[in-house]
C-alpha cells in the first residue's frame, strides 16, 4: 500500500547469515523531515539493517519502498542514485586527504581538458566551504582529515552527504568516538540537516541521546520490532526494558 507520507517505508525485511536469523519480518516507515531512532541489545539487528537500506546487503525477503515507490537497493551506488547517504562511526574518511577531496572522492568535479579530465579543485572547495557555512559551521578545508578532530571529521561525513542532497541519510553510532562536548555539538547539525529536508535513521546505543533528538524510536528484539514509540513520551527505563523484554 502506497504511504503518501513515507519517504522511506520498509515491509517485512528478513535477513539470515548462515543459521542465524539477523533480522526477522521487520516493517516500519521514515517520515519525511524526522529522526527516527532506531535501538536494541547487541546483535538486534540494527547495523544490518542500516546496510541492507544503504545496499551493504541485500535482504532474503522483503521490500523497500522510496516516496511510495518499490525499488530495488542491491548496492552502495543503487543507495546514492534513491538519495540515500550512510554514515559509518568511523566515518569511512580517507586521512591522507583533505576534506574536499574527500567528499569528491571517486565524484569529483571536472572539465575537459583536451583528451583528459581536469579536476576542478577550487570548485570543489568553493562547493565544500558553502555546504559547511549552510551548517553554522566553519573547519580548515587545507587541513587533510586525519589532522581533524573527530568532531571536524563527522562534519565532513555529513557535508559529504547533504552535498549530494540526500533524502536520506543514515547514521550508524554518529557519536561513537566523540568527546561529551563534540556530542552535546553535534545534536544541533543534526536537527540542522532535518530542517534543511533530510530524514534520518539514527542509531545509538546512547539511550539519553535517542531520546532526546529523535522524534519516533524503533526498538528491535533479536531481529524483530517489538515497539515504536514517541520520543517523547519515553523514560530510559521503560527503553531498556522493552529493549530487553521485560515490559
Amino acid at each position: 500500500m502506497k504511504d503518501e507520507k513515507a519517504v522511506l517505508k520498509l515491509e517485512r525485511i528478513s535477513k539470515k547469515f548462515g543459521p542465524v536469523q539477523a533480522l526477522k519480518d521487520v516493517s516500519f516507515s521514515l517520515k519525511k523531515q524526522e529522526i527516527l531512532g532506531l535501538v536494541g541489545d547487541n546483535a538486534a539487528g540494527k547495523s544490518t539493517l542500516l546496510k541492507i537500506v544503504a545496499g551493504v546487503y541485500s535482504p532474503d525477503k522483503g521490500e523497500i519502498y522510496i516516496n511510495g515507490e518499490k525499488v530495488n537497493i542491491e548496492s552502495p551506488l543503487d543507495a546514492q542514485r534513491n538519495s540515500i547517504e550512510i554514515i559509518y562511526q568511523d566515518f569511512m574518511l580517507t586521512p591522507n586527504l583533505n576534506a574536499p577531496a574527500n567528499i569528491f572522492l571517486g565524484r569529483e568535479i571536472t572539465s575537459n581538458w583536451g583528451l583528459f579530465k581536469r579536476v576542478q579543485r577550487n570548485r570543489m572547495r568553493e562547493e565544500v566551504q558553502k555546504t559547511i557555512q549552510g551548517l553554522g559551521l566553519k573547519i580548515d578545508l587545507h587541513k587533510l582529515v586525519g589532522e581533524l578532530s573527530g568532531g571536524q571529521r563527522q562534519i565532513v561525513a555529513i557535508a559529504r552527504a547533504l552535498y549530494f542532497q540526500c533524502r536520506i541519510m543514515l547514521m550508524d553510532e554518529p557519536t561513537a568516538a566523540l568527546s561529551v562536548a563534540a556530542i552535546k555539538d553535534f545534536h544541533p547539525r543534526v536537527k540542522k540537516a532535518r530542517d534543511n529536508g533530510v530524514s534520518i535513521i539514527y542509531v545509538s546505543h546512547r539511550l539519553p541521546e535517542v531520546i532526546d533528538i529523535c522524534d519516533r524510536i524503533v526498538i528491535l528484539r533479536r531481529g524483530q520490532v517489538v515497539r515504536i514509540v514517541q520520543a517523547s513520551e519515553i523514560t530510559i527505563e521503560d527503553l531498556v526494558e522493552i529493549m530487553v523484554g521485560a515490559l
